[in-house]
């Protein structure tokens, strides 16, 4: 099948499209390349999917013309979006980004007559605070990250709601690994502990709970759409670690990978985090089949092992 990854330069959707490709897909990529982070970053992931002759094009969603990307399409998997609750994020960035653009993207594909499924990547972060319950819990979202990836989730599932198009959510629990953001929690602790710099904690936080899901075993749910087409329109599924684990926990973890103490400097509490997910994916079970196979000790072996060859030669 002929599959289009939104985001495709970025963390999660560079592995997506490299797994779809292995598995024997037509897979092309789009990606506008914000400054958000780090280019030379994205740059690198485009380096990895071009070796493997996957072509990611330059466009953004918010404003240009992608239709003619979108012809032809089975399936789109919509991951471009302005991620984070980095109060340093205008709302309009937020809004463009995750709203407008997904808003965009659906009248692109809207009179595609190939198009099979369009996959949105959603969030925990829907849910609010506290994220441990099925598809059908109340969405509360605390952040204003949050408020628009369930506005953008929603305008996907009102076209399927109408007959206007074949789509679903797929609602990823804080997913870490190779090419992790360099805002995420875990490439901030590898660099400082590498670094001999202190990590910045926020106040109350390293009792927080998360489900934390190696990249390998988001990108696993993803896919498994494509295997179950039929099952999915209109349905949102749960990706993600059924066990929750503390910051405090995970810092350990990185200290006990790495041999050496990081130290601490705590900061004023962050608004909008969330205080406890732990992703229910009885459904994701049932109708996917999924099952996530990599605990978070091994996964951040796998996380130090790519810094060290990736990134500590660059800074």
């Amino acid at each position: 099948m002929r599959i289009l990854v939104t985001g495709a330069a970025g963390f999660i959707g560079s592995h997506l499209a490299e797994r779809i490709s292995f598995l024997g897909h037509d897979v092309e990529g789009l990606d506008c390349l914000t400054d958000f982070y780090a280019r030379s970053l994205k740059k690198d992931n485009l380096k990895a999917l071009s070796g493997k002759g996957i072509k990611v094009r330059q466009l953004d969603l918010a404003k240009d013309d992608i239709s003619h990307a979108v012809q032809g399409m089975d399936i789109v998997f919509h991951l471009a979006a302005q991620p984070s609750i980095s109060p340093d994020v205008h709302f309009t960035e937020y809004w463009k980004n995750n709203v407008l653009a997904t808003h965009n993207l659906l009248e692109s594909v809207k009179h595609s007559p190939s198009l099979k499924i369009l996959v949105y990547v959603s969030s925990s972060s829907v849910y609010g605070a506290n994220a441990g319950g099925s598809e059908t819990s109340e969405p509360k979202p605390v952040s204003v990250y949050g408020v628009t990836k369930l506005a953008a989730e929603q305008l996907v599932l009102a076209r399927t709601r109408n007959n206007n198009l074949p789509g679903c959510s797929v609602r990823l629990f804080s997913v870490y690994g190779p090419r992790e953001r360099p805002d995420k929690l875990y490439f901030q602790l590898i660099r400082c502990a590498l670094e001999n710099k202190p990590f910045n904690l926020f106040r109350t936080s390293a009792e927080h709970m998360r489900s934390y899901t190696y990249v390998d075993d988001a990108v696993l749910g993803l896919t498994l759409v494509v295997d179950n087409i039929d099952r999915c329109p209109g349905e949102i599924f749960n990706i993600g670690s059924e066990t929750a684990v503390s910051t405090a926990e995970g810092i350990m973890m990185v200290e006990k990978i790495l041999g050496k103490k990081i130290s601490i400097n705590t900061i004023a509490e962050r608004a909008g985090d969330q205080i406890r997910t732990r992703a229910n994916i009885g459904k994701a079970r049932s109708l996917l089949g999924y099952q996530p196979s990599t605990g978070l000790y091994e996964g951040l072996e796998r996380e130090v092992e790519w810094f060290r060859e990736f990134i500590s030669k660059k800074l």
